[in-house]
């Protein structure tokens, strides 16, 4: 509900069963600082503070500002509706010196609105189990080497040794959470210090979160998500340095797109960029990826892939976007609430039971915002010649 429509006996009541979480929450996801908002609220930054930790209560009016600077609906911030919070160290964030602090809790934040959203939804529409083996859910010594457990997943879901065709469907429907983060509405980012895909097990339902606007090419996109997966089934205990969790993750993901007792007899022994575009269309993942398992399995030597990778990039290749491949696209959200509107209850009354705006949850959900309809004004002085 927009601030100019609260009462305020509701603001009052708003300021009765403030939630000091809520604030911290929304503050994170604005990616404002507490001078930030300060400024914005007029009330001073120690004050921003105190209400954050719950030594004080704003007041009515002070509760309408903070949710007009902070872009939220006032009932936003009022205590009774469940909450996550996923603390930095609980997500697999790649250590991008280009990225800040700052992204990295907007991120966690959102992760914790779509948990939200996710638990709303499934009090109404049935989601898939949770589908991963028993040492890939617990913190557990038995984990398998990344190899092993990539050929243990694809066992596990019965996937073969043949291409995946559509990685993300598969991932939803094996009960992980997955969504899209997108932050092209912060025009101040360039895509080097833009989040990459993270994923987090801190949360009853395992989520990966992918950034198509990192680099917008399904090719990419596919990597990213196996990469995150692998994370999820072998980190729990998160045990060694972030380079060695990343490199575990990699070989994960090589493993699991492309099985190299299948892919081995299918890449040339010199290099062969037709082959490789051929390979990479039937599998799925990058000829960078490919010229990469062609030396991991030393079909090529390392002077050779580097010339090939020399070569690559003096290529101009037309990236080929996420949204045009279905099954790569987060569906479970999207098609959640496409259930609840034909029952009845229509995406406005999701986002008021929420306290959301509409649009915010539409990007939760990875829907795309509505597009405006423009019509002729008929008595338009240049239509009446």
């Amino acid at each position: 509900m927009p601030t100019e429509y609260v009462g305020d006996a509701d603001l009052a009541a708003v300021a009765r069963m403030f939630d000091p979480a809520r604030l911290a929450q929304a503050r994170r996801i604005s990616k404002m600082s507490k001078a930030d908002l300060h400024r914005k609220v007029g009330v001073s930054a120690a004050a921003i503070g105190q209400y954050e930790r719950g030594e004080v209560r704003p007041r009515a009016e002070t509760v309408a500002a903070l949710a007009t600077a902070l872009g939220v609906p006032p009932g936003f911030f009022a205590l009774g509706r469940p909450r996550v919070q996923v603390d930095i160290a609980e997500a697999s964030f790649r250590r991008l010196r280009s990225t800040t602090v700052t992204q990295q809790q907007q991120a966690t934040a959102y992760v914790e609105q779509a948990w939200e959203l996710s638990c709303y939804l499934e009090e109404s529409v049935e989601f898939p189990d949770l589908d991963l083996p028993t040492w890939a859910q617990v913190d557990s010594s038995d984990v398998p080497d990344p190899v092993t457990a990539a050929r243990a997943m694809r066992q596990h879901w019965m996937l073969g040794t043949v291409p995946i065709n559509h990685l993300v469907y598969e991932l939803e429907q094996h009960g992980i959470l997955t969504v899209f983060f997108s932050m092209k509405e912060d025009l101040a980012l360039d895509e080097k210090s833009r989040i990459d895909a993270f994923s987090t097990t801190a949360l009853p339902r395992p989520m990966i979160v992918l950034t198509p606007d990192k680099a917008n090419d399904v090719m990419r996109h596919r990597f990213s998500a196996a990469h995150e997966l692998g994370h999820i089934v072998l980190h729990h205990g998160r045990q060694g340095t972030d380079s060695q969790l990343e490199r575990q993750a990699d070989m994960f993901a090589a493993e699991f797109l492309t099985p190299r007792d299948a892919i081995r007899d299918q890449l040339p022994r010199r290099i062969n960029f037709n082959r490789y575009e051929e390979l990479s269309q039937l599998w799925g993942v990058s000829i960078n990826s490919l010229i990469f398992r062609s030396r991991e399995l030393d079909l090529i030597s390392e002077s050779t892939a580097r010339r090939a990778y020399i070569t690559l990039n003096g290529i101009a290749r037309r990236p080929m976007p996420v949204h045009d491949y279905p099954g790569e696209r987060p569906e479970l959200l999207k098609s959640a609430l496409e259930l609840l509107d034909q029952a009845g209850v229509p995406l406005t009354q999701v986002a008021e039971d929420l306290q959301m705006t509409p649009r915010h949850i539409r990007r939760l959900a990875g829907i795309d915002d509505p597009q405006p309809k423009l019509t002729l004004v008929k008595d338009h002085p240049d239509n009446r010649k």
